[in-house]
């Protein structure tokens, strides 16, 4: 859900009033990545190193903000190079036949604690389905280049077998290497592109 951590970065009475404008993401200060449970005991993590993205926020009226992101698969780290290359290939993301990964919001919408919620469409491979967002709105301000910068955090749970990514093995002591479920991370910083220009 959407919510203010820094509150003293925007006026009170229209919080996010001072945010409204189009934002590129920048793929230096953010990260694109998942958790999964791995053989029942642990969590795998990774990340995606390539990516980018599209912010077009209206602070004085959120729900008709919009969102893109447009991630290469391939470029994929988990920190395994043998595990990367598995994770790439034909069994999960086939990334040589669907390079990317992308999303694109169809609403953002409001609750009455100040939150939002982004809904939108996520395609994997040749598979496109809904998928709601939430997400924290970390903050606003002119940062060290006099660019307007604006903060994220992201989080959301999915089946990866819905999206064609079935590939598993089963325990000798039973249960499966994988497990099904995913949380997808992301932590996002956006520039305003000619701010600097402007200051």
């Amino acid at each position: 859900m959407l919510r203010s951590r820094k509150q003293d970065t925007v006026p009170s009475a229209q919080p996010y009033e001072g945010v409204t404008g189009v934002y590129v993401l920048d793929p230096v200060n953010s990260m694109v990545g998942f958790s999964v449970r791995h053989a029942m005991v642990s969590n795998v993590r990774g990340e995606f190193g390539t990516f980018e993205g599209l912010l077009k926020l209206d602070g004085a009226h959120p729900s008709r903000s919009e969102a893109y992101l447009s991630v290469q698969t391939g470029s994929l780290d988990t920190g395994v190079q043998g595990r990367d290359a598995h994770l790439t290939g034909p069994d999960f993301f086939d990334s040589s036949t669907f390079p990317l990964m992308t999303f694109r919001s169809a609403a953002v919408v409001p609750a009455e604690d100040g939150t939002f919620r982004l809904a939108g469409h996520l395609r994997i491979k040749d598979i496109e389905l809904p998928i709601g967002i939430d997400v924290e709105f970390g903050g606003a301000r002119r940062d060290a280049y006099g660019q307007h910068r604006i903060g994220f955090e992201g989080t959301t749970t999915l089946q990866r077998s819905d999206r064609g990514l079935t590939w598993n093995s089963t325990l000798t002591t039973g249960g499966v290497l994988i497990s099904d479920k995913v949380t997808l991370i992301l932590d996002i910083s956006a520039v305003q592109p000619d701010s600097a220009a402007a200051a």
